[in-house]
């Protein structure tokens, strides 16, 4: 009998040329940014996603959702979303979920600007965290980013007042380019003062890009902002 839990039990649900939006166990399929007139998101709190009003935690770009599935296991009175637009990351995380019986968390297959802008209702979610985003270090592709004007503004739509946003970056760079945008957006404050990270947080969790770029010998910087009280 087969496993499964394994990833490769997850299989596409369509072909490509009948690709839709759907959902179905515990996965999020929105795939290149489709829209669909027949698809409304149900909201969090519907049987199909998690069928409670928990705290919602988002990570964007997952990879392999080691991070992720050890906040939802160690946090289960939350709710956490993994977001990651390759199918076979999504199988890990998918994989990793049913292994751990992780009824509050929740993966998304998709592009993550296309789908919070299209589909997440205003001041849903409680705390985001970008965890070692692509820098994207030529400045001829530094339009590939995640981190841009447009996507700071829909997550500053998403947040809830108070709400906050986590990046951790081993990209010197990045992390200056970070705050520079940041000083942009004021309905972001900043938790820390200049220069606005710490190299650690206590209990803040790993993964294989935080392992592998300390193993390097490279500097973790932690960003985090907060949204203003009283911000729509």
């Amino acid at each position: 009998m087969k496993n499964l839990t394994k990833p490769k039990g997850l299989k596409p649900p369509f072909s490509w040329e009948q690709r839709h939006i759907l959902i179905q166990d515990r996965v999020w399929f929105a795939p290149d940014c489709l829209t669909s007139s027949e698809f409304q998101f149900p909201g969090w709190s519907h049987p199909d996603i998690f069928g409670n009003d928990l705290p919602v935690k988002i990570e964007y770009c997952s990879g392999n959702g080691e991070w992720i599935t050890k906040k939802a296991f160690d946090d289960p009175h939350s709710n956490w979303v993994a977001i990651e637009k390759r199918f076979d990351r999504t199988r890990l995380i998918w994989s990793k979920i049913k292994k751990m019986k992780l009824n509050n968390l929740f993966v998304i297959c998709g592009e993550g600007h296309c789908v919070t802008s299209r589909y997440f209702f205003d001041r849903s979610i409680n705390e985001v965290f970008i965890n070692f985003p692509d820098p994207w270090p030529k400045r001829r592709h530094a339009k590939h980013r995640i981190l841009k004007n447009p996507f700071i503004e829909q997550l500053l739509r998403i947040l809830r007042s108070e709400g906050t946003l986590t990046v951790v970056t081993d990209d010197v760079d990045y992390s200056e380019s970070l705050n520079n945008l940041m000083k942009g957006h004021t309905a972001f404050l900043p938790a820390y003062s200049s220069p606005y990270y710490r190299n650690q947080i206590e209990g803040y969790g790993s993964s294989f890009f935080d392992q592998l770029w300390r193993e390097k010998g490279r500097e973790i910087r932690y960003h985090l902002y907060h949204k203003r009280r009283g911000v729509a």
